[in-house]
Order: C-alpha cells, then sequence, then structure tokens
C-alpha cells in the first residue's frame, strides 16, 4: 500500500487522511528517497508561497498552507492511485 508522508505539526491533517484510510507515516528528512511514499505534505507556510506543488524525485509535495484537510486529501487522491 502507498503512504503518504506527512509533516510535523499537521495533526488534523494527518488524522484526517488516515479516518479516509491513508496509509500515513511521519516525514523524515529522507522520506523522499523511501519506496512505497506517493506524496509528501509539508506544512508550506515559509516553502511555498504560491501553493505550487513541486516534485523531489519523482515524489509530489503538497503545501498544505490555506488549505483544509479535506482539500489536502483529495490533492492526495491524485497521486495514491
Amino acid at each position: 500500500m502507498k503512504s503518504v508522508a506527512v509533516e510535523q505539526g499537521l495533526t488534523p491533517v494527518k488524522q484526517y487522511l488516515e479516518e479516509r484510510g491513508c496509509q500515513v507515516v511521519d516525514m523524515t528528512a529522507d522520506q523522499h528517497s523511501q519506496p512505497g511514499v506517493c506524496a509528501i505534505v509539508i506544512t508550506g507556510a515559509d516553502k511555498n508561497v504560491m501553493g505550487i506543488q513541486t516534485v523531489v524525485n519523482n515524489v509530489p509535495v503538497i503545501s498544505a498552507d490555506g488549505l483544509s484537510p479535506e482539500d489536502v486529501y483529495d490533492r492526495v487522491q491524485e497521486f495514491i492511485h
């Protein structure tokens, strides 16, 4: 099963994703290189002002800044399948 790495500090997002059946792991510095991770969710407050998704080693990075947990879930679903 593919998992989603979630940055520390995004507890509501992590809980929402888990409630919807996503396998969620805590993000580590080398998470982008671990197999099975289909997306990384970051706080994005100072990393991505425009809310644009970036790709690190073919793993999409989703900025949760300004998004509800539901919005993050919708974006994650694009990459899980």
